[in-house]
């Protein structure tokens, strides 16, 4: 079993920063596996957000964010970062930080290939 508690979520104008943090703990030995960020707005889709390989530290990021938000790892910490800047009302969202199990090798953005999440943080970016 994970447990994985994310930290660092609010309000903020546009254009503002923010970060997140997601410290795991439990059964997280193994690197040859994905942690990720992923948004749900209200009405709409989880979405993936940004990943990284653990063993290696390679990211990925959806378009949408892509050059805006960073997501890093320390190791020592067994935590997950998600900086955030030039945010826009519609990155508005409750942000979930997730781990697949080791072995995983399906799409890094793919909500349905992790299996650990944690309860979420709220971020709302307003106008």
């Amino acid at each position: 079993q994970v447990q994985l508690v994310e930290s660092g979520g609010g309000s903020v104008q546009a254009g503002g920063s923010l970060r997140l943090s997601c410290a795991a703990s439990g059964d997280i030995d193994d690197r040859n596996s994905y942690m990720g960020w992923f948004r749900q707005a209200p009405g709409k889709e989880r979405e993936g957000v940004a990943s990284i390989y653990r063993l290696f530290g390679r990211t990925y990021y959806a378009d949408s964010v892509q050059g805006r938000f960073t997501i890093s790892q320390d190791n020592a910490k067994n935590t997950v970062y998600l900086q955030m800047n030039s945010l826009k009302p519609e990155d508005s969202a409750m942000y979930y930080c997730a781990t697949t199990r080791p072995g995983y090798a399906g799409p890094s953005l793919s909500a349905s290939g992790y299996s650990y999440w944690g309860q979420g943080t709220q971020v709302t970016v307003s106008s």
